[in-house]
């Protein structure tokens, strides 16, 4: 509720109040004990302060830097100030996947995946991941491949022509596989070679000692083509038949020690493991 004013703008007299006055009253604040009013600006203040908005506006328009032509209206010609937030609505979209059974997806023009693109994005933590998963992959199939080597192998591949034990009145501590100079040779098991050379009554031999300390003597051979230190396994090629020392025809004269010192019938102990000669 406003509180009580001057009784009247006019003077004691009962005239009209001058201009002046009229101006000074419509501009004063009337204060009254217990009540507060702020009287309303003037016409004046009220015009200026219009003015200030239309010229900031104005202002602010002019600064976008962006203007269309109206599409309507009097005057074709005139450019009209798009507000802040419009957009073009002539933006090219295309459509992209639909989904199942939904709406399309609109996609800006110019959309293409990439598939060179997408590859390069693999963080090499994935990269790490891959090569991690092909390396166990492949250790994988090298154990199973080691698992399914034969352990033990045939020395040579020919005719069985003597055993172990007593011939023409003494003691034949091996057995002989008869065949043609320069047949292959191979380890009959997995081990190291310890002997590659020259040696008496067998012209050439090398000795093959296994992991738990048996050793294999392979005679009479006509070229070796391992060295002592060298790891051999199963079935590999070391040598050649010949006929070398004290020999009646090419053959390979195998022996087995057992613990590297007892000499024992290699047919035994390779029909244990698998092989028949």
């Amino acid at each position: 509720m406003e509180g009580p004013v001057l009784a009247s703008h006019r003077s004691p007299g009962g005239q009209a109040p001058s201009p002046a006055l009229k101006d000074a009253l419509d501009g004063a604040v009337i204060r009254v004990r217990g009540q507060h009013r702020i009287a309303p600006p003037s016409s004046a203040l009220r015009g200026r302060v219009v003015v200030a908005a239309v010229a900031a506006g104005a202002f602010a328009a002019a600064a976008a830097g962006q203007t269309i032509k109206a599409t309507s209206g009097p005057d074709s010609n005139t450019p009209v100030t798009p507000l802040a937030n419009a957009q073009d609505a002539s933006a090219s979209f295309t459509l992209g996947s639909a989904g199942s059974g939904g709406a399309p997806e609109l996609l800006p023009t110019g959309h293409v995946v990439d598939a060179s693109a997408e590859a390069a994005k693999m963080t090499d933590s994935a990269k790490f991941t891959k090569a991690r998963v092909q390396a166990e992959a492949e250790a994988a199939r090298q154990a199973a491949a080691e698992a399914a080597r034969p352990k033990t192998c045939l020395p040579a591949h020919g005719t069985f022509t003597s055993g172990f034990g007593a011939r023409w009145g003494t003691s034949h501590l091996g057995i002989d596989i008869a065949n043609a100079i320069g047949t292959p040779i191979y380890a009959a098991s997995d081990g190291t070679v310890i002997d590659a050379g020259p040696a008496s009554g067998f012209g050439l031999w090398v000795r093959v000692q296994l992991a738990d300390g048996t050793i294999q003597v392979y005679g009479h051979m006509n070229s070796f083509s391992v060295r002592e230190g060298q790891k051999v396994k199963c079935g590999q090629q070391i040598a050649e038949i010949g006929n070398r020392g004290e020999s009646t025809g090419p053959h390979l004269h195998f022996e087995v020690w057992q613990n590297g010192t007892k000499k024992i019938d290699p047919r035994p102990w390779l029909a244990q493991r698998g092989v028949d000669v």
